[in-house]
């Protein structure tokens, strides 16, 4: 059974030896200048950032999506940075494999030849299977353990006593609800979805009242959101995302509701 575990503080998986990373967004500078925002590049830094959260033991890398910023069209900026990102990462891992994301138009005009290119129905490994969210997976994807997904930018939204909200990344992870369904002979066990590594992105909540989650797997019915637990960068286990509700702007006040105790929690 393979062994998936989050990155402690940091927005990665480790599945095996594995580290799974989504939604770069390399270029994001590029398109806030465009909107007034004079920001130096961040990129050196995610690359730093995935370096540290290898340790010794990380051999292949998986990027599930959105490697580049820009859609349609592609920067300069993408085009100066992510070839030598991913140069550079291949001379830290043995296997590099990059999921198609809806930003990746193009994507294989930036990579280096070693980089494995997969599809946006996705991938398989081992026992669990990966795919960026903004498609159905294949079948081999859905008939894995566990499925791995991005996409969403998962947040979970605060609110103190005077008002005041605050977003904080995080981790969703649940199970589905059936074993199969018309379109999918065998579905998995359980879900994740991983934080943007991009920390420029903010997040998306997903725990506000009327926002619906993106991609066609989370809306499909098939899992159980409401007992999905979210979980801190840190470990810790907020608990199910139905007993941390809020209201969205569009429905009202912002409220909280009862978020029960707080916990930390591996996955297994």
């Amino acid at each position: 059974m393979t062994d998936i575990q989050p990155v402690y503080g940091i927005p990665a998986l480790m599945v095996d030896y594995a580290l799974v990373i989504g939604d770069l967004h390399i270029g994001l500078e590029s398109h806030l200048r465009s909107k007034g925002f004079h920001l130096v590049s961040h990129t050196r830094d995610m690359l730093d950032s995935i370096i540290e959260a290898a340790g010794d033991d990380a051999r292949r890398l998986i990027v599930i999506g959105d490697v580049k910023d820009s859609v349609p069209g592609s920067t300069k900026q993408e085009y100066a940075e992510i070839p030598d990102f991913f140069e550079e990462l291949s001379e830290r891992f043995d296997t590099i494999d990059v999921v198609r994301g809806n930003h990746d138009t193009g994507i294989e005009e930036f990579l280096p030849g070693r980089v494995n290119i997969r599809p946006a129905t996705g991938m398989t490994v081992g026992d669990v299977g990966f795919v960026h969210g903004h498609t159905w997976p294949s079948e081999e994807v859905m008939s894995s353990r566990f499925l791995v997904m991005a996409h969403n930018h998962p947040a979970v939204m605060f609110r103190d006593g005077v008002g005041r909200q605050t977003t904080e990344p995080c981790w969703l992870r649940g199970r589905f609800n059936t074993e199969s369904d018309d379109r999918y002979p065998k579905l998995p066990e359980g879900f994740i979805v991983v934080p943007a590594f991009n920390r420029m992105l903010g997040g998306s909540p997903v725990n506000t009242v009327g926002d619906e989650l993106l991609g066609p797997v989370l809306n499909s019915g098939l899992l159980d959101l409401d007992d999905a637990h979210l979980y801190l960068l840190d470990g810790i286990d907020l608990g199910r995302r139905a007993d941390l509700m809020i209201e969205g702007r569009r429905n009202g006040p912002w409220k909280n509701r009862d978020s029960g105790p707080k916990r930390r929690a591996k996955y297994s």
